[in-house]
């Protein structure tokens, strides 16, 4: 994440999906680890699907809704990443700071939308 910023956030919350399963191919196999990686990739895909859902509303509530999800998906995304981090001895250490970054400035962005539409 340290190119350029996408500004297309279709784009960026699949891109960020994407460098989430890069990064989980490259942390050592264990029992925690593999349960941590399974809900990372839920968690990070699931910004995404919510946030291509929320582009797609039925209503302006279902937008709503959506993009709480996002929230909520991106903040447990770093919830993840972050205990990841901390119980593993990471080649990776600029990659998921980089991950952790994101996964708090696309909170702070879905926050923002919700605050704008109130």
């Amino acid at each position: 994440m340290s190119e350029q910023k996408i500004y297309d956030l279709e784009e960026r919350t699949f891109q960020f999906a994407k460098k989430v399963r890069f990064f989980i191919q490259k942390i050592p196999k264990s029992i925690a680890n593999n349960e941590d990686a399974k809900q990372l990739v839920r968690a990070s895909g699931s910004v995404a699907a919510n946030y291509i859902e929320a582009n797609e509303k039925l209503s302006d509530k279902d937008f709503d809704f959506r993009i709480k999800v996002c929230k909520k998906e991106a903040k447990e995304s770093g919830l993840w990443l972050r205990l990841i981090k901390e119980t593993n001895e990471l080649d990776e250490v600029n990659f998921i700071e980089d991950l952790i970054n994101e996964s708090i400035e696309l909170r702070k962005i879905f926050n923002a939308i919700l605050k704008k539409r109130e």
